[in-house]
């Protein structure tokens, strides 16, 4: 399958046949189960102490004393419940425990599959464009490959001239103004905002154009070895938008 390659100045110039995983058949049930794995595995054990609940001085008299037969607080003297689940202030019937796994296993084909057919998917435009991603060329082929100029860019300055010249810097424009607080505790715990995600931009290692493409909102900067399914398909939805340089590509051979 042959897709255009564009200048720097967002023109055709020739065309390069991609590699073979870009024909990958898509499955969507394979990319969401991997996908959900990854999340999985970067949870952070979490849970009670032991002891939470029960660090108390309590004892109980005994049935036939017209009271209900739970631990009670002895240092103040009265008759206050304590340590038992259903009482007030008691410990927690079922506390989250830290040694339990949350972790997700997924078998290493699965993993690789799953890679190669989110790749595939970024050269459909369809689900490219059913995924969210504002873009203002209809003529626009994907996946977006351009010539290598892309590589030596250094200015975020010169990155937006790029995206505005192959119409896709709207898409950018989304992912900024995008940015909503986050709904629930997650507020408290250092991640206060959500933002959507925006352009996949990836380039050879070493290439001058990492902190360029970075500095944009919503946007993700990856080399070929690097890029995981995550990156492609973030929360499992296909068809992310990407942008390659020409070696990149061919970088891909291998995969």
């Amino acid at each position: 399958m042959n897709v255009n390659i564009y200048s720097m100045d967002g023109k055709d110039k020739g065309d390069i046949e991609l590699p073979s995983v870009f024909s990958e058949e898509v499955r969507p049930d394979i990319i969401k189960r991997v996908v959900e794995a990854i999340e999985a595995n970067k949870k952070q054990p979490y849970g009670a102490s032991p002891e939470a609940g029960m660090r108390h001085a309590t004892e109980m008299d005994g049935v036939g004393q017209g009271m209900a037969r739970v631990q009670r607080l002895t240092q103040y003297g009265g008759s206050e419940a304590a340590e038992s689940p259903q009482t007030r202030g008691g410990r927690k019937a079922h506390p989250p425990k830290a040694q339990k796994d949350q972790g997700k296993k997924i078998n290493r084909s699965e993993r690789a599959k799953a890679r190669r057919s989110a790749l595939a998917a970024t050269a459909e435009g369809e689900l490219v464009k059913e995924r969210g991603h504002e873009i203002e060329e209809d003529s626009l082929h994907f996946p977006i490959i351009v010539e290598k100029g892309v590589e030596e860019i250094e200015k975020t300055k010169e990155a937006v001239e790029l995206l505005e010249n192959l119409g896709i810097y709207s898409d950018v424009k989304r992912a900024k103004e995008g940015k909503k607080i986050r709904a629930g505790k997650g507020k408290n715990r250092n991640r206060k905002y959500r933002r959507p995600k925006s352009l996949l931009v990836v380039l050879p290692d070493g290439s001058k154009g990492f902190r360029a493409f970075q500095n944009l909102p919503g946007v993700t900067v990856k080399s070929p070895e690097n890029i995981t399914v995550a990156d492609l398909s973030p929360g499992g939805d296909i068809g992310r938008l990407a942008l390659f340089s020409v070696k990149a590509v061919n970088e891909l051979e291998d995969w």
